[in-house]
């Protein structure tokens, strides 16, 4: 049983290697992720800066700065 198992795996792995193998369904897929990944990360980036730029992780960056301005070597 585990046999024949693996010869169906193996014979799968060995079509999608070849070119038009039966396992390449998928040649349009790519440039959608693609969109998908860009769409995901400029959200992330309107967000992380909306916080960044916020009034109270301004003052505690501002403060942080001034902190280390201030300390003597």
């Amino acid at each position: 049983m585990a046999r024949a198992r693996l010869r169906v795996l193996v014979g799968r792995a060995r079509a999608a290697c070849r070119p038009g193998g039966a396992l390449r369904r998928d040649g349009g897929m790519v440039t959608s992720e693609y969109a998908m990944g860009i769409i995901a990360a400029v959200a992330f980036a309107v967000v992380l800066y909306k916080v960044v730029t916020s009034g109270a992780v301004g003052a505690e960056l501002e403060r942080v700065v001034r902190q280390a301005l201030d300390a003597r070597m």
